[in-house]
């Protein structure tokens, strides 16, 4: 009955449904047109590829590997601090400078491959452990000229270096000698780059490194091996002779603390690394994102209008009678359903009916066989039961241990939460100190710029004075060179000049003579040399003209022992000399009046000077004296009828009383009298930069006090580093720096104005708690000696 009135039913309202077909397919295909557009839209954003919360992620990342990069420059700066040798900074010489041309500092360079060896490397190395390795000598000129190199470095070019190694068969010698365990090569120790094997040859390739001090001594003064040897706990033995060793500081090799350097430095270079990739994918998400965000917009506005729309379907009477007509259709099939069912159901019974049937008669031995049955599902429930239990204690336990655990989860998350609050706060107040310290940084960056700038013009222009004079008197020296070297060849050229007109002179006198002696030359002289004549050269034999001059030539020496045959000849030629001697001398007796001119006023200038400076520095004297010393003056004075040129007297002063000695004064006068002559002649011409250590050290308070205001008051364009231990100087310093030991280390920390008075106190009480606990180290010392 129920099956027939539903399908009736579902008649009726498909009738009914037509009516309103019309207006529910109009907004039907609108609805649909929604959801298109809204699947469009779906399908642009996930093109776009953004996800949602993404930027949120990255910012979050972002402050992670920030915090962390900030951790790991602290504690690389920190390192730096404890080893300063390791750093190399430079700048780059030119534009586009390829810094792979640089490989780095030697120790950076090789790897350990024992730790135990790292002592006896770093002797073997020496200074060379800090040269740096680049690939030419022209990126070293570079780097030395233009670099900006901040300490003096030893540079190594790979291109020049002369490498050095020991040749095997002098390894093998040494192996034979101690044995191949008692010695190595400092080379063989290290590992390097194939391209550094020049470098790292000129710094370890002739050492060898032995086990303990005899091999080491074998080796090195082997008259085979004669090379240098290090034992592992870094005494030397050189073949010159010479032993080095000792005690060592108890402190890590610098080789051993390399590796912890290493690999703070890599870490911070993988965060930098991160943080700039992920600084580029958020600056990248900022345009997708704003896509996305118009595109996210219009999806949300389709979504509202697609919800209206459905709204409005499903409020509509056509709608609701769909909804019946399914809801009918469902009854339908329901209704038909169990009629199915029924009709089963009614075969089922049937066929139990007769399997009863079957039973009844059959009834003990299907009883029996139950009954077994029965059993054994008993003796499997009791089995599963008691593993039920033993399971449901475990998980009993494992729920309190649990809530245990959630209990202590949320007593620590309360207790971040609180740190969490507190360091929030903290960096807060950080944020604006720093912003603060930035502000003064940037101004005094700018005047120290400026100052600089100036610096640097005074500077270049006293250079380019220096220069010039350096170019003249080289110029002048070139000259009097010149003019010395030319005044020799022109008495040189004079001389011989001389000697030819003596010889000409001479030459012409002697022919004259013979013509005036001998008339009869004048009258022959065409016949000489003509053959079949009494000047017949080859007619007459030679040989005996020649024994007849020899003979001629005995007698001539023999009246030259007597009779002077130069006399009228060298009397020219003394005259001449003179002559030309008298001519010098004029010469010299013009420079010498020069000269001294030249001197008198060099030394007039030099008294200028001389004077000015000493007003200058009595003024300064003074005036620092009377700050040191309030209500005392001081003078510079020359002696009674003397002036300043003659010497200078150190004259003290107390009122209107002048004392006539320094011994009168007491030993820390004396001590401001000294400093504040030092002081008054470096203010003559000041330098940019003084270190003072522990000036104060002999003074009380109120003079170390007026030591710093003297500083600032009459240096206010030098800068001071002054080592002391006294408040009074603390006070007028612009940065003090502390120094103590953390774990047998020096470490520095600085403190800047702002925290002046805070910074002294504490490092007053930091020195008394170190001097308390030396105090018991050196108790508990003689406690265990006794």
């Amino acid at each position: 009955m129920k099956l027939k009135h539903a399908q009736q039913e579902i008649k009726k309202k498909q009738s009914d449904l037509k009516k309103t077909e019309q207006g529910y397919q109009k907004d039907k295909s609108a609805f649909d047109d929604i959801q298109k557009n809204m699947k469009a839209l779906e399908a642009e954003m996930n093109k776009l590829g953004f996800e949602e919360g993404r930027d949120e992620v990255l910012a979050a990342e972002r402050r992670t590997l920030s915090q962390e990069v900030h951790k790991l420059q602290e504690h690389l700066e920190t390192l730096e601090a404890r080893f300063p040798q390791l750093q190399f900074d430079y700048k780059d010489p030119e534009k586009n400078f390829d810094r792979s041309k640089v490989h780095g500092l030697v120790c950076k360079l090789i790897k350990i491959k024992d730790v135990k060896m790292a002592t006896a490397l770093e002797v073997s190395a020496g200074g060379k452990l800090y040269n740096v390795v680049v690939d030419t000598e022209v990126t070293g000129k570079k780097l030395i000229q233009k670099g900006e190199l901040r300490r003096r470095y030893t540079i190594i070019p790979l291109n020049k270096i002369a490498a050095r190694s020991i040749a095997p068969d002098v390894v093998r010698r040494a192996e034979d000698l101690v044995g191949k365990k008692n010695v190595n090569t400092a080379l063989s120790l290290i590992g390097y780059e194939k391209d550094l094997k020049a470098a790292m040859e000129f710094v370890f390739g002739s050492v060898f490194v032995c086990s303990d001090m005899n091999s080491a001594k074998k080796v090195t003064f082997d008259d085979k091996i004669m090379k240098k040897s290090v034992t592992m706990e870094g005494d030397s033995f050189d073949p010159a002779g010479t032993l080095t060793g000792g005690a060592r500081a108890h402190t890590n090799s610098i080789l051993e603390k390399l590796s912890e350097f290493t690999e703070v430095e890599s870490k911070l270079k993988e965060k930098q690394t991160k943080l700039h990739e992920v600084e580029k994918e958020l600056n990248s998400l900022k345009h997708v994102a704003e896509k996305y965000t118009t595109f996210k917009q219009k999806y949300d506005l389709k979504v509202q209008e697609a919800e209206l729309l459905k709204a409005r379907l499903e409020q509509g009477s056509h709608h609701q009678q769909l909804e019946d007509i399914e809801a009918l259709k469902q009854s339908i099939e329901e209704q038909e359903g169990v009629l199915k069912k029924a009709e089963e159901t009614q075969k089922k019974m049937s066929k139990k009916a007769k399997d009863l049937e079957d039973k009844i008669k059959n009834a003990k031995a299907v009883r029996e066989k139950e009954l077994k049955e029965a059993e054994g599902e008993v003796t499997k429930s009791k089995k599963k039961m008691e593993e039920s239990g033993r399971k449901m204690k475990e998980k009993y336990q494992e729920t309190e241990s649990l809530k245990l655990e959630m209990e202590e989860l949320q007593k620590e998350v309360e207790t971040y939460e609180e740190q969490i609050k507190t360091v929030e706060e903290t960096i807060a107040q950080f944020e604006e100190q720093i912003k603060d310290l930035a502000d003064k940084s940037q101004t005094t960056k700018t005047e120290v710029k400026e100052a600089q700038e100036a610096l640097n013009k005074q500077k270049d222009l006293l250079k380019a004075c220096n220069k010039d004079i350096s170019q003249r008197i080289g110029e002048q020296k070139d000259l009097q060179k010149e003019n010395h070297s030319s005044q020799l060849k022109i008495q040189e050229l004079e001389h011989k000049i001389s000697k030819f007109q003596n010889d000409s002179k001479s030459a012409a006198r002697e022919v004259e003579s013979l013509l005036k002696n001998y008339d009869w030359i004048i009258d022959e002289k065409k016949y000489f040399g003509h053959p079949n004549t009494a000047y017949d050269f080859q007619a007459n034999d030679p040989k005996v003209a020649e024994k007849k001059i020899g003979k001629l030539q005995e007698s001539k020496d023999k009246l030259s022992k007597s009779v002077n045959m130069r006399a009228m000849n060298m009397l020219g030629k003394a005259e001449e000399q003179y002559a030309d001697l008298m001519k010098k001398r004029k010469i010299v007796l013009n420079d010498k009046t020069k000269i001294a001119a030249v001197i008198e006023e060099l030394d007039q200038k030099k008294n200028e000077a001389l004077t000015k400076a000493w007003e200058q520095v009595n003024k300064d004297f003074s005036s620092i004296f009377s700050t040191l010393l309030p209500g005392a003056r001081a003078k510079l004075s020359p002696p009674e009828g003397q002036s300043a040129l003659d010497g200078l007297e150190v004259r003290v002063g107390f009122g209107d009383v002048w004392k006539e000695s320094l011994s009168e004064l007491s030993g820390g006068q004396r001590s401001l009298i000294a400093l504040s002559l030092i002081l008054a002649m470096l203010l003559f011409k000041p330098a940019p930069l003084y270190i003072l250590d522990e000036v104060d050290a002999a003074l009380d308070i109120s003079h170390t006090q007026n030591i710093g205001q003297m500083i600032k008051s009459h240096f206010k364009h030098s800068q001071f580093i002054v080592v002391s231990l006294k408040d009074g100087m603390f006070n007028n310093a612009n940065v003090l720096f502390k120094t103590k030991f953390v774990d047998g280390v020096s470490t520095v920390t600085r403190y800047v104005q702002h925290g002046r008075s805070t910074s002294v106190s504490n490092i007053v009480a930091d020195k008394e708690n170190n001097h308390n606990s030396k105090k018991k180290q050196q108790a508990a010392k003689r406690s265990r000696l006794e």
